[in-house]
């Protein structure tokens, strides 16, 4: 998994603080495709967890969504109404139409 600076931008802006924190991606199953992606704080890596180091910055995969990421980019797009993490995964096999879930 890798991460455009834009990303690395808006992780490092997340996670520095008084309290450093991570960024854990894991995969939901929720959605008309079946999966989604989740992200969530967290101060430790779990047993199983996949560290990704970029440009400073520490992203944890959560072990159960390790195939279904490998190889994706991580990247951060802003627009006028919106700001949002969003992920070029070459292992996508279908997506839903509004582009929130996928299945591998």
């Amino acid at each position: 998994m890798s991460h455009t600076p834009a990303a690395v931008t808006r992780l490092r802006s997340l996670t520095e603080g008084p309290e450093p924190k991570m960024v854990r991606i894991g995969i939901r199953t929720k959605g008309c495709s079946g999966q989604q992606y989740d992200l969530q704080y967290t101060t430790k890596k779990e047993k199983f967890d996949e560290e990704v180091k970029q440009d400073g910055v520490t992203v944890l995969v959560d072990n159960k969504a390790l195939l279904s990421v490998i190889g994706s980019e991580m990247d951060f797009v802003e627009d006028k109404l919106s700001a949002q993490f969003t992920f070029k995964n070459p292992n996508v096999k279908e997506s839903c139409g509004c582009g929130m879930s996928f299945m591998t």
